[in-house]
């Protein structure tokens, strides 16, 4: 069930949204039980789980606020300030993309996604620091050795970059979501514009076989006693990378990437 509400944005002055009648709170709240006994959640899920699903509730405490003028009275719950809570994180997500949008320069933007194979989904389960990191060092240092190397662009290039671990079906599918100008600083520190007027990065093909080797490289530092035989299954394997301009302009991956 949904039910449509008009919502006043700064950024969009009439906007209509579509916001879901249940919240995740309730289907944590109707199953609470199995949740606790789930045995693939650990105690930190478990208490950003019950955090989520008390916040702004009256088990969370609250307030009352009082007009000094009409005497009439507001009882508010309290917040869990949980990082992962959707309720409480509306504000920051609003501030984080005004942040962004007002980093954005007048030149073409790219949107590219690093993504990791499946052959790596246990691994990533188990020791995600490790599976995390070295993928936003693996796709930085893909990205700047295709910009400085001035066949494709002899420039420094900027990157913001944001980390998606599941995918719209919920399963786990770990991928960088990155923002890339197209174009670099050159090392007298003027702007350099991409090839093709904008309309093509890097060879996507080719980004994919470096990014492959450099990722299993910085893992096998981070992980010395990293299994052979996943070492071979990662060569195997074929890597994407994504890279497209955006039709819609920077903004909407802003956007996209805020939610």
């Amino acid at each position: 069930m949904r039910q449509k509400e008009t919502l006043l944005s700064p950024r969009h002055p009439l906007r209509q949204v579509v916001r879901a009648r249940h919240e995740v709170a309730h289907v944590l709240e109707q199953h609470w039980q199995a949740v606790e006994k789930h045995a693939g959640i650990n105690s930190w899920q478990l208490r950003t789980l019950g955090a989520i699903m008390r916040c702004r509730t009256a088990a969370m405490g609250g307030h009352v606020d009082a007009c000094p003028d009409c005497g009439s009275l507001r009882i508010s719950y309290n917040s869990c300030r949980n990082r992962h809570c959707p309720k409480c994180q509306g504000r920051k997500r609003e501030e984080w993309i005004r942040a962004r949008e007002a980093e954005l320069l007048p030149v073409p933007y790219f949107h590219l996604v690093f993504t990791l194979p499946d052959a790596l989904h246990p691994l990533a389960l188990l020791q995600p620091k490790h599976v995390y990191d070295t993928l936003f060092e693996a796709a930085w240092e893909t990205l700047l050795a295709f910009a400085r190397d001035p066949k494709h662009l002899g420039a420094r290039p900027g990157m913001v970059a944001v980390l998606h671990t599941w995918g719209q079906t919920l399963s786990l599918h770990p991928h960088l979501h990155c923002i890339v100008p197209g174009g670099g600083l050159s090392k007298s520190g003027r702007w350099k514009g991409a090839r093709g007027k904008g309309r093509f990065l890097f060879p996507v093909k080719a980004m994919s076989l470096v990014f492959r080797a450099k990722y299993v490289e910085k893992l096998k530092e981070r992980l010395p006693e990293l299994d052979r035989s996943l070492v071979d299954a990662l060569f195997h394997k074929q890597w994407v990378v994504y890279a497209k301009r955006p039709f819609a302009g920077p903004e909407s991956v802003v956007e996209y990437l805020g939610r």
